[in-house]
């Protein structure tokens, strides 16, 4: 096992570096640039319908008009580009093993060695799970040090700041059980990452709609965005225990019948 986690970490190690850091610099340069934006007068801004409505969007909850300097902090958790960093840190790495290695044909090769499947398996998930743990923890640090310069009201405790980690780490494993379970059913990449962008961009459209549409906030629930609310963590500063297992619920499941469709499959390269 000490092996294939070494080969997996070889064969990953270039898109995880390049993800890891491309996260930590977006996350400092927003913590950089959010309080240029927030003066005496953000107060006023936020009666602007359009500015409310963009800022409504962006933070996944209604913000009222009633929000403090901080709440503007949780936009650097909650940017388009740095879900889309986490999210393909995930899609990149689930989709390696088996739709990748069956893809360019050398799964034969793989389940060549002398380890089961479930081995095989949970060996790829552990270095999965180390990823993104570095991937956000990176992401923690680009945050405090580009914020370093802002305004007192504006920083997020290390309490609230380890709570909005944690649960954009299981966002990141609910959308990585995701994946694993369609890479295990697929036999091409690229049709499994196609399928996991769809329901990732599902859920983005979800999000977005039902701030706008009622009928859609009844649907709410369906997408995985409506379990990572980083405003409503700086606003009561609460553990979101719901939201939590929630996405470690279905990441796991997920991962689980992955697994499991992957270890009893009959795999086939012609």
């Amino acid at each position: 096992m000490r092996g294939l986690i070494a080969k997996t970490l070889r064969e990953t190690r270039f898109t995880i570096i390049l993800l890891v850091l491309s996260l930590g610099a977006m996350e400092m340069l927003l913590a950089y640039i959010l309080p240029m934006f927030i003066g005496e007068e953000y107060g006023q801004w936020l009666k602007v319908k359009f500015i409310r409505q963009f800022v409504t969007v962006m933070l996944g909850t209604e913000v009222g008009q009633s929000i403090s300097p901080r709440m503007i902090a949780a936009i650097a958790w909650v940017h388009m580009m740095v879900l889309a960093i986490v999210f393909s840190q995930a899609i990149a790495f689930c989709t390696r093993v088996p739709a990748g290695e069956v893809d360019r044909g050398t799964v034969d090769c793989l389940l060549a060695l002398p380890v089961s499947r479930k081995k095989l398996y949970l060996c790829e998930s552990l270095v999965w799970l180390l990823a993104g743990m570095l991937t956000v923890l990176i992401g923690l640090a680009g945050n405090a040090i580009g914020g370093r310069g802002a305004p007192e009201e504006m920083k997020m405790t290390w309490r609230q700041s380890l709570i909005v980690i944690t649960n954009l780490y299981c966002l990141y494993l609910a959308v990585g059980g995701i994946t694993w379970l369609v890479s295990s059913l697929s036999d091409r990449r690229g049709r499994a990452v196609g399928v996991v962008l769809a329901i990732v961009l599902g859920s983005f459209f979800l999000n977005f709609i039902s701030q706008f549409w009622n009928p859609a906030k009844s649907l709410a629930f369906l997408g995985v965005l409506n379990y990572y609310r980083p405003l409503m963590i700086l606003r009561n500063g609460a553990w979101p225990v719901a939201d939590i297992s929630t996405l470690v619920g279905v990441g796991g499941v997920a991962w689980l019948f992955g697994g499991i469709i992957f270890a009893r499959r009959d795999i086939r390269t012609t």
